[in-house]
């Protein structure tokens, strides 16, 4: 899948999330929608963008779900 379309779907995700009036359970979720949906290569694929590119057209929400919950979303190593 492409980059761009990843970082569209992630930030659709965040939208609808934010859309909560708690912000902390709002990463939380989103966070944990990623972590439940997405299969360990879009993860891998995502980070690796960010890593290459950085965040630029990441959301707010997407921008605090990287900062503060990457370990938690993050699949491990291929070797």
């Amino acid at each position: 899948m492409s980059a761009d379309k990843l970082i569209k779907m992630a930030n659709q995700i965040g939208m609808f999330f934010s859309a909560m009036p708690d912000r902390e359970q709002a990463v939380k979720d989103t966070a944990g929608h990623l972590r439940r949906s997405w299969e360990p290569r879009m993860r891998r694929d995502f980070f690796k963008y960010i890593d290459d590119h950085g965040t630029n057209g990441l959301s707010d929400i997407l921008l605090e779900v990287v900062k503060t919950k990457r370990a938690e979303l993050e699949p491990p190593k291929v070797a």
